[in-house]
């Protein structure tokens, strides 16, 4: 959002996870017949309930908001992958109140005599959803939002919106920041650091069933082959470049696919997978899993691997090599998680189309889900 930009008010049919990325904000929303205004920062998690009106403000001089949202559907419609109801609107967007007649309006408005100005209010804005609240811009009839008294914004946002009971039963939603477990991650060496977040740090979490996790990569390290046991994981690549590998549960590879800053990826639950960071700079990504429960990754290599752990006269016999063997495989890497980059030069990078091509001749299974993979898997932002 640009600096004093406005999220015009409105609610959803789902529930809302918002991720401040960089800058500062402002977001109102409607909590026990009352209006709520938190002042989130770069790091900061706020959630909002389906159905709760809310707007965001970017009041900010100069400074760009950027927000990562997860959005819980499990509430939803069903008709699309979720819908805004939009208080304030015009022409573009439509606000709800266009969906009644005249006299239904008027009457509500308590100004029969005044339909005109009522017209003009819900056809008046055509700037979009985001709007400035600067008059040197468009105008817009938010534009004195910003500037209106407490009670009055309260009145603004009541007067659209169908207050229901259960809103007295629902606790407010507090706000949480990354910033608490930057200073003590959960997991970190020289190689970079990770995050990850639950219902037990964040107990909204829990009503959307989602966990949040933050990942840092120093350049050329891996955060070691692993699989997510309980969760799907999504993912945006925040800073840097890297490249995400997915293997088959036959073993072959599903996908080896470079991403870079905006991409956005995802990890079925089950597969086994690995990041590995560019040997350039740093990659940073962050992201949703669908378990709002501890994830308790498995990782398949490191000293904290189910390798370590399994280790044994039956793990060797059946990679069909001696326990001396396998030792010496296993005690080679001491590091675990997150791993040093390879002394070895890497093989030429391959194009992700290069890579399902010669996927596609492995095996049989391959096709049907390279073709979701190369569809939805990786996403750029413009």
């Amino acid at each position: 959002m640009e600096p004093r930009s406005l999220f015009i008010p409105q609610y959803l049919d789902s529930s809302l996870i918002l991720f401040i990325r960089k800058g500062e904000a402002r977001i109102g929303h409607i909590y026990k017949d009352d209006l709520v205004e938190k002042r989130l920062k770069a790091g900061d998690i706020y959630r909002i309930e389906a159905g709760s009106a809310f707007y965001l403000i970017n009041s900010a001089e100069g400074q760009i908001l950027h927000t990562i949202c997860s959005i819980d559907t499990s509430e939803s419609l069903g008709w699309h992958t979720f819908q805004s109801f939009f208080i304030g609107g015009g022409t573009y967007p439509m606000s709800i109140l266009s969906g009644f007649d005249p006299l239904t309006l008027s009457t509500a408005f308590q100004c029969e005599f005044l339909y005109p100005k009522l017209k003009e209010l819900l056809t008046r804005q055509q700037a979009g959803p985001i709007v400035y609240l600067s008059h040197s811009h468009s105008p817009s009839i938010w534009g004195g939002f910003l500037d209106l008294e407490h009670h009055q914004k309260l009145a603004h946002l009541k007067k659209v919106v169908h207050l229901k009971e259960k809103y007295s039963e629902e606790k407010e939603q507090p706000k949480w920041s990354f910033r608490k477990l930057l200073i003590s991650p959960d997991f970190k060496n020289n190689y970079g650091y990770s995050i990850a977040l639950d219902e037990s740090d964040y107990s909204p979490l829990g009503q959307s069933d989602a966990g949040i996790y933050l990942v840092n990569l120093s350049e050329g390290s891996m955060m070691a082959p692993h699989i997510n046991p309980r969760a799907t994981e999504y993912g945006i690549v925040l800073r840097g470049a890297g490249t995400i590998q997915i293997a088959y549960p036959n073993g072959s590879l599903a996908m080896s696919a470079k991403v870079t800053e905006g991409n956005v990826f995802w990890i079925p639950r089950y597969f086994p997978f690995c990041q590995i960071a560019s040997r350039s700079g740093p990659f940073e990504f962050f992201g949703f899993t669908t378990s709002a429960r501890q994830n308790r990754p498995q990782f398949l290599v490191g000293a904290n691997s189910l390798l370590q752990t399994m280790r044994g006269a039956e793990l060797a016999t059946a990679f069909g090599v001696s326990e001396e063997r396998l030792n010496e495989i296993l005690d080679s890497q001491r590091e675990s998680v997150i791993l040093p980059s390879a002394s070895v030069v890497a093989p030429p990078d391959e194009t992700v189309e290069e890579t399902m091509e010669v996927e596609l001749e492995k095996s049989e299974m391959v096709p049907n889900l390279i073709r979701s993979f190369g569809n939805d898997m990786i996403m750029g932002f413009d």
